[in-house]
C-alpha cells in the first residue's frame, strides 16, 4: 500500500465516521464526562454540516460566541448562525431585542427559523436546559424540533433536521438520560483508556435492531477527526528462566500442608457438633451410677390448660 492510498483509506474512514454520526435525521445524543469532554466532538459535527452545504443553527448556552467560534475558519464561520443564550439567557438586558420566552421560547424559534433543505441545529448544551426547564417540556420540544412525530418517509431525505446534543450526563440522574437516550436515533458515549479517546456508537433505525460501534479517535485543532487503531493493553513483563523462582510460602507463620501424623490425628477427632451412634446411645440409656434429672411443674393461676382454645388467655 503506497502513502497516498494509505491517507485516501484513513480519510474515507474518517468521513464514513462522521456520514454515519449524521445519515440519519432526529436527536443524535453526545454524552461526555468531565474526563473526556464532547464539545470538540460537537463543533467537528458541525463542521462536516457546514462543509455538505447544511444550514447550521447553534443554540449557545454554555460558552460564548467567540469561544465555540474558534478554531473554524471564515468559510464555517459565515454558514453558522448563533443563537446566544450565554450573555443574556432570559433578556434582562435588552428585553425588545431577544425572544421574552427565555430558552424556551429560543428553542422553539429553531423551528420555525429553518427553510428548505437539510439543516442541523446543534445545542450547547442540553444539561443547560435541563437545568433551565422541566424534563417533560424539553423531551417534548425536542421530538417536535426533530419532527419525530412524522411518519418515517414522510420528509423527503433533503429536508431532514437533525438535532445535535451535547449532554454531560454526570451532572443527572437515571431518569432524564433514560429520557432523552429513549428520542435519539443516535447515541454517542465518550470515553477512552490511556489517553485515548472512544466513542461508542449506538445506532436506533426505525423498524431495525439497535446496532453497536466503537471508533477511536483524535480531533485536530482545526476540528477534523484522526481515526485511530485500538490501543494495545500494556503487555505484562516475561519472566526469565534463568531467574530462580522464590516459594512464596517459605515465611509464612502457618502451614499450608498438613503430615502424615497430623492428618491422622485429624480424621480421628471426633467434632463435637458430629452426633454419633455411640453419643446417641449414651444419652438415651444411663449408666448406672449416673444422676438423673426429673422436672417439676406447679401450674400457675393464669395458666391456660385449655387444649382446644390455647389463645384464650390472649383477649383477641
Amino acid at each position: 500500500v503506497t502513502p497516498s492510498e494509505g491517507v485516501r483509506r484513513g480519510s474515507g474512514r474518517i468521513l464514513a465516521m462522521l456520514e454515519s454520526l449524521l445519515a440519519l435525521g432526529g436527536l443524535v445524543l453526545l454524552r461526555d464526562s468531565v474526563e473526556w469532554e464532547g464539545r470538540s466532538l460537537l463543533k467537528a459535527l458541525v463542521k462536516k454540516s457546514a462543509l455538505c452545504g447544511e444550514q447550521v443553527h447553534v443554540l449557545g448556552c454554555e460558552v460564548s460566541e467567540e469561544e465555540f467560534r474558534e478554531g473554524f475558519d471564515s468559510s464555517i464561520n459565515s454558514r453558522l448562525v448563533y443563537h446566544d443564550l450565554f450573555r443574556d439567557p432570559l433578556s434582562w438586558s435588552k428585553p425588545g431585542k431577544v425572544l421574552p420566552g427565555g430558552p424556551l421560547e429560543a428553542l422553539k424559534a429553531l423551528d420555525k427559523r429553518t427553510g428548505s433543505g437539510p439543516v442541523t441545529i446543534a445545542l450547547d448544551s442540553l444539561s443547560w436546559l435541563l437545568h433551565h426547564l422541566p424534563c417533560p417540556t424539553l423531551c417534548q420540544t425536542l421530538h417536535a424540533l426533530s419532527h419525530q412525530d412524522s411518519c418515517p418517509g414522510d420528509t423527503p431525505p433533503g429536508e431532514q433536521v437533525r438535532v445535535l446534543g451535547l449532554l454531560h450526563e454526570e451532572l443527572h440522574g437515571l431518569g432524564p438520560l433514560g429520557a432523552l437516550s429513549s428520542l435519539a436515533q443516535t447515541e454517542v458515549t465518550l470515553s477512552g483508556t490511556m489517553g485515548q479517546a472512544s466513542a461508542h456508537i449506538l445506532y436506533q433505525r426505525p423498524r431495525q435492531r439497535p446496532t453497536h460501534q466503537t471508533q477511536w479517535f483524535s480531533i485536530l485543532p482545526d476540528f477534523s477527526l484522526k481515526l485511530q487503531a485500538e490501543p494495545l493493553l500494556e503487555s505484562q513483563p516475561r519472566s526469565d528462566p534463568h531467574t530462580p523462582s522464590v516459594d512464596p510460602t517459605t515465611h509464612l507463620t502457618f502451614n499450608l500442608h498438613l503430615s502424615k501424623k497430623e492428618r491422622e490425628a485429624k480424621d480421628n477427632l471426633t467434632l463435637p457438633f458430629q452426633f454419633s451412634s455411640e453419643k446417641q446411645q449414651a444419652l438415651l440409656r444411663p449408666g448406672l451410677g449416673q444422676a438423673t434429672s426429673h422436672i417439676f411443674y406447679e401450674p400457675d393461676a393464669y395458666d391456660d390448660l385449655d387444649q382446644e382454645d390455647p389463645d384464650d388467655d390472649l383477649d383477641v
